[in-house]
Parts: C-alpha cells; structure tokens; sequence
C-alpha cells in the first residue's frame, strides 16, 4: 500500500492527512511514477485553504516532484522504465506513488538530481517565464524582486544578474538579506522597516525599475506600481498577502503609462513546445552553473503539514523539498 498527503476539506495546515491510497496500472499515455523528492510551493497553500479551488474532495495535493518511472502504459514514446523525470503544474505531487500524463514529464539529465527537479520545477520554470516572457529582461534594466530570499526570488535574482540586470531584492531579515545578496542581489529592502518605492527611487537615482515581480500581492501592490519608471512592467504572480483588490486602470496613466499582468506558469507551460523550451533553458542554465540550488529545507512527505507552518510563517529560505 501507497500513501499520500490528502485533503477532506479546506482549511489550515491541520487539514492534511496521511493516508493510504490505490494506485493502479497506467493508462493510455499514462506513466506509473515512483517519487523521490515533491517540491513545496505557496500554491500548495492556496489549494489547501480553497483560494484556488482543487474540485472535488479529498485531493491529494502538491504541483511538482521528480521521481523513476516504474511502468509505461500504451502509445507512451520517448519513456521507459526506469528513466528519471520530473514534472511541474500537476496536482497530487504529495503521493509516494502516482499515476501521470506522458506529455507532462520531462527527462532529466544526470547532471541535475531527482531532489534539485523538485526543488526547481515549478519555481525555476516561474523564473523564466518572468524574466523571458513578462517582462523579457535587457542588460542594464533595474529589477524589483520581492521575496528575494525564496525559492522563486533566489533562482530570478541569479538568474536575473547574469541576464545583466541590476537587481533589487526585497526582504524582511538581515539573516534573508545576506542570503539575497550571495545570490544575485545587488542592493536589498528591508521592508519591514524601509519605505520600497522611495529607497527603488534612491538606489536607481530617481528612474524607478524596469520591473517589479511581485509576489506578495495585496501589501506591496501600490508600492510596487510606485517603483516603477515609466512604461515599467508591474508583474503580479503571487497572493502571500492575499489576493490584490480590484484597481481603477486609470491610475496607471499618471504613474508613468504603466503595465500590470497577472501572469500563470500553467500559460506558460500549456504546450509541449512551451514546455520544452522553459525546461531545456532551466535545466541548461543549472548545467552549465548560471544557477546554483538553495534547497535549505528537507521534510519526510509525511510531514508536510509543518512543512506549510513553517512556509506560511516566513521561516523558510530558498526551496523546500518533501522527501519519499
């Protein structure tokens, strides 16, 4: 018998249950998959408190893991038994075995192990897409990363810097400060304790950024909009704070002609051939040493309830990985 970390109904962190599961042969296009490593993401906390609904109950929960194929199902091409392969965007990741789409997985090289693809899948494949699709960074652009010290910011900032970027992370520790600065980060917000868009403002001698990735959502939205310099692109792909409240279009005008998108990973990987291009430049770039993984936090899948206090609690750093 299999387990997995399940869902009755939605609420906080005391919701997820162990519990044992079926999981069958492989379907038409299906592989049976055997985890090693699940990756720990703020949409798992959506999910689990019902801000994104998951349909019907109980769900097992979790977007992204790497494990072995165990068995292949009919008009499967390209896999086999016993290849090592990773996945993001597919609920019920919290599972020591499970069922999934051929179409879904991408092969890992040797040079990136089954705990690093947890760790980056989604987070990784959410870098590329912000800095190679919302707002394609250019050499010489001043960046605006909040959450500079996470798992997304850690990878973007690294990412980001080496695409010549000046980038400014924002943070709510000195303890996540230095970690922000050893990882791309030329200049850092407290924002606990600084006012952002007037210390964006002091540290791009008045201009604003090209850019703010914003994460956080209902907090630092209007500040986010204030760092930017004209024609700049406010990005907002996360809620930590909550979902951002509805805005008047109009106020962008006087602010600089701005831009706001609201972008998903799931657009952004809907093809096989989006898919590959994200995945082939992130598993590249970890190859080639442009990115260096923080998996500072491992946790038995079991566990994955305190996993979700301690995100939730801002006292993680980097990725998380639930380990099978």
């Amino acid at each position: 018998m299999t387990h997995a970390i399940r869902i009755h109904q939605h609420g906080n962190a005391d919701v997820l249950r162990w519990e044992p599961i079926e999981v069958g042969e492989p379907g038409v296009g299906e592989v049976r998959l055997k985890q090693t490593a699940c990756g720990l993401n703020f949409i798992d906390v959506y999910q689990r408190d019902g801000l994104y609904p998951v349909g019907d109950l109980p769900a097992v929960l979790g977007m992204e893991a790497a494990g072995v194929i165990e068995a292949v199902g009919e008009g499967v091409v390209g896999l086999a038994v016993g290849d090592r392969v990773a996945y993001p965007m597919c609920l019920g990741a919290y599972a020591e075995v499970r069922l999934i789409a051929a179409d879904k997985l991408v092969t890992l090289p040797e040079s990136v192990s089954e705990q690093q693809a947890a760790a980056i899948m989604l987070k990784g494949l959410t870098a590329h897409y912000l800095l190679f699709r919302s707002y394609p960074v250019q050499p010489g652009d001043a960046i605006l990363v909040y959450a500079a010290a996470g798992g997304v910011g850690l990878l973007l900032s690294q990412w980001a810097k080496h695409l010549g970027a000046s980038v400014i992370g924002c943070v709510g520790s000195e303890e996540k400060a230095e970690l922000a600065r050893a990882n791309g980060c030329d200049e850092v917000i407290m924002y606990r304790s600084e006012n952002i868009p007037q210390r964006v403002r002091e540290l791009t001698d008045g201009e604003g950024v090209a850019a703010a990735y914003d994460s956080v959502g209902k907090a630092t939205f209007m500040d986010s909009l204030d760092s930017l310099r004209p024609f700049g692109v406010m990005v907002s792909y996360g809620n930590a704070s909550g979902p951002v409240e509805p805005f008047s279009p109009a106020i962008l005008a006087p602010k600089g002609s701005l831009y706001v998108t609201r972008p998903t990973l799931a657009t952004h990987i809907a093809t096989r051939e989006l898919l590959d291009e994200g995945a082939n430049r992130l598993l590249g770039a970890v190859t080639d040493g442009l990115l260096h993984i923080q998996i500072n936090q491992q946790y038995p899948l079991a566990e994955a309830a305190q996993a979700h206090r301690d995100l939730e609690a801002r006292k993680t750093t980097g990725s998380t990985v639930l380990t099978v």
